[in-house]
């Protein structure tokens, strides 16, 4: 089961500088709803790792991470 979180947790990681790397080159746009989509995802999947772990303080990080994203969603969505 660790190996498992282990590897959610770089996913999520993936996802999250995937999303930073994409919106600092302009390929997508900071409100778009996929760069919110991957910030949501990534930060769930390092959530369930940090969660694991107990690292708290990472964890509130990721909670908060997420509500933003879905905010972003909510506000921006057509």
């Amino acid at each position: 089961m660790e190996i498992l979180t282990e590897v959610i947790g770089w996913i999520g990681t993936v996802l999250i500088v995937l999303a930073y790397y994409l919106v600092s080159t302009n390929k997508i746009s900071g409100t778009s709803r996929n760069y919110q989509l991957l910030n949501v995802f990534g930060a769930l999947a390092v959530g369930v790792n940090v969660f694991k772990q107990a690292a708290w303080p990472a964890f509130t990080l990721e909670v908060v991470w997420v509500l933003i994203a879905i905010y972003s969603l909510i506000k921006h969505r057509k």
